[in-house]
């Protein structure tokens, strides 16, 4: 069971945003797709949630093509939190977060939907945040809602599914540093409980003390792809963004 692009290529107005990249995202695994501006992270991950469509190569999920699935289907094996949310009316906080339990209607009752809303609203520290119009949050606690929501649509899933597949562009770039170290420690645990993360994510020292596997990108390639550690060398740093130096990232220390 993976999360696969294999060869693809995206072309805009004759140019490859992202050219002849393959990666493999495994369950029980926290990859982060990292690279410079215009690396296409983006492109790769939107690719990946079946957001948008391939020009040439595939794109698999659990072995099956994602074209083959029916949005229902797609929609109870993996959730996406994009860098924005197109979300403009002023629905409750708790009403937001329910909206991720939407593909399970008809499956699940709703006493259990309550519980699963609840657990990703605490997960999230926006329990407090539940009558509140979404529209008059910060946007660092809108993100967490975006979040919670995604976590109530892959809490509970049925026997034989496959592995649960969570996504996210950029999701600490709205948090303050204890939410960007929360939210990190949370998908760390949820890949060691068998989910499949993939992440798109800036800041290296979090991906360097969080993540399992890196993928390099640069100017819509794969530069590198392997653990952490290794991916993120001084060398390969220096190299993939540019810099003028190796650029040293340490490991967290207590």
């Amino acid at each position: 069971m993976s999360l696969t692009l294999s060869k693809a290529s995206v072309i805009k107005s004759g140019r490859a945003i992202l050219n002849n990249a393959s990666i493999e995202c495994l369950p029980g695994q926290f990859t982060a797709l990292c690279g410079p501006n215009g690396a296409g992270k983006t492109t790769a991950l939107s690719l990946l949630s079946g957001a948008i469509k391939a020009d040439h190569g595939e794109v698999e999920i659990n072995g099956e093509a994602l074209l083959h699935f029916r949005p229902i289907e797609l929609a109870r094996q993996r959730a996406v939190v994009a860098q924005s949310s197109p979300l403009s009316f002023p629905f409750h906080v708790h009403e937001v977060v329910e909206m991720g339990r939407t593909p399970w209607t008809g499956i699940t009752g709703k006493r259990r939907n309550s519980e699963i809303v609840a657990c990703a609203m605490a997960e999230m520290e926006i329990a407090q945040l539940g009558a509140r119009n979404y529209l008059t949050l910060s946007g660092g606690e809108r993100q967490r809602v975006n979040i919670a929501r995604a976590l109530a649509q892959l809490w509970d899933q049925a026997q034989g599914a496959g592995p649960r597949w969570l996504l996210l562009d950029e999701p600490t770039a709205a948090l303050d540093l204890r939410h960007q170290i929360a939210l990190l420690e949370l998908l760390a645990r949820l890949a060691r409980d068998g989910w499949g993360v993939v992440a798109v994510l800036h800041d290296l020292h979090l991906v360097h003390q969080h993540a399992d596997q890196v993928v390099l990108l640069k100017d819509g390639q794969v530069f590198d792809t392997g653990p952490a550690a290794e991916v993120l060398s001084p060398a390969k740093v220096q190299k993939a963004y540019e810099l003028d130096k190796p650029y040293q990232l340490t490991a967290h220390t207590n």
